[in-house]
């Protein structure tokens, strides 16, 4: 565990380790997905950096990819309930220096980007077949 992030849930529980662990992977994973990941192969002074609502969505999607149709209840059991919530952990990451901020990042841009239940359950489907009949329990 770290012990930054473990400092920053004790100085407050709105948010869980999980949490904080989700944020630093979705960067990773949004960053890969717009080809602006840091893997140490390309030019220094390369931009690694994702906007706030890349952010948004890349996260989503891989809360979606990991969690299907529970997204919604895993980031609530998180403490994540908007997207300002994102912004509030991406800043306490910053500020304990697990992630870096440009000059053009500002928590504004996680306020009310969309509704996050909305996005993470966009293109599922109940069908009727998908319920058990009676006599299949």
């Amino acid at each position: 565990m770290d012990p930054k992030i473990l400092e920053l849930t004790r100085d407050d529980p709105r948010y869980t380790y999980e949490a904080y662990e989700f944020v630093c992977d979705a960067v990773t994973f949004t960053q890969e997905r717009l080809g602006r990941s840091a893997d140490g192969e390309d030019e220094p002074d390369a931009d690694h950096h994702v906007s706030g609502a890349e952010l948004l969505r890349g996260a989503c999607d891989l809360a979606v990819r990991e969690f299907g149709l529970m997204a919604p209840v895993v980031f609530k059991t998180w403490g994540i309930r908007t997207t300002g919530d994102f912004g509030e952990l991406v800043f306490k990451l910053i500020k304990v220096d697990r992630l870096s901020k440009s000059d053009r990042d500002e928590m504004e841009d996680f306020h009310e980007v969309f509704d996050l239940d909305k996005a993470l359950t966009e293109g599922f489907e109940m069908t009727l077949g998908d319920t058990p009949r009676r006599g299949d329990r």
